[in-house]
């Protein structure tokens, strides 16, 4: 008579005192090798991996966890070197500092690296008016984490297309970047104080009155002026409304209006 006992149920056959337990970072090769021996059915070696991608995704995300809380725990220093200073269409000045993206990717790399963990963007247009860039910081082992936030091309000082959208990419790499590691440039909290922003710098309203000013600034034509209101009224209606809209609109107009006195002065004199 045989000595090993064989015990038999729907889901696993064992022989003697073998046991269907994996080893727990066993690789997919590894664990398909080891069920077959046993003699496994293709059913559960599919269950049996299916446990292995949990137990691994699982890990990798307490990985992440742990590893971002110890980077927490020694944050990197980031300072505002980048001082910004305009006067608004209410001849307000208006001036904040931030801190440049170089500086603050240079810092956090530094910072991350050693515990396992790298960041790289993803930039999008889902339409012609919109710019979308999403931070991603993953961990050595595949967990990662993301960050998205969109934007208008900022077409301001008469950049071309191409120029516009890495304009915008540029601020929202800095905010995603900061907003998907909880850290802060020295000084945020009171960054460009009375604007209403709360602390992020220039307000949406702001951002739209600097990029109408500077377009206005540089036009020196009425076609110059033209062109920029159409292409950007969808956009800025969706991001300030009807009643702020209209004011950045006010401002166009009045230099549309004084190009147009500019070009009949010649005619009148002659």
């Amino acid at each position: 008579m045989e000595n090993a006992i064989k015990v038999t149920d729907k889901r696993i056959s064992v022989v003697g005192d073998e046991s269907p337990n994996l080893p727990a970072q066993a690789s997919p090769n590894a664990v398909v090798m080891m069920a077959m021996q046993k003699g496994y059915t293709p059913e559960l070696i599919e269950k049996m991996m299916a446990l292995q991608e949990r137990y691994e995704a699982n890990e990798a995300r307490k990985a992440y966890v742990k590893a971002m809380s110890v980077f927490k725990a020694n944050p990197p220093e980031i300072l505002k070197t980048k001082h910004v200073c305009y006067t608004n269409s209410k001849n307000q000045k208006v001036e904040w500092d931030h801190a440049v993206l170089g500086e603050i990717t240079d810092a956090i790399i530094r910072g991350m690296s050693p515990y396992g963990l790298y960041h790289r963007w993803d930039m999008e247009q889902p339409d012609k008016n919109t710019v979308k860039t999403t931070c991603i910081i993953t961990h050595e082992l595949g967990h990662s984490e993301r960050m998205s936030m969109s934007g208008p091309p900022d077409t301001s000082g008469g950049k071309d297309e191409l120029k516009a959208v890495s304009s915008t990419n540029t601020l929202l790499q800095r905010l995603t970047l900061l907003a998907i590691t909880g850290l802060a440039a020295k000084g945020m909290d009171d960054e460009n104080p009375g604007n209403g922003s709360g602390g992020s710098g220039p307000s949406l309203f702001e951002q739209w009155e600097i990029k109408a000013k500077e377009v206005c600034e540089a036009a020196n034509t009425v076609e110059d002026l033209i062109q920029w209101w159409p292409d950007k009224k969808t956009a800025m209606l969706k991001d300030l409304g009807k009643a702020k809209a209209a004011k950045i609109y006010e401002m166009v107009n009045a230099k549309q209006k004084e190009l147009k006195a500019a070009e009949r002065e010649p005619g009148a004199e002659g």
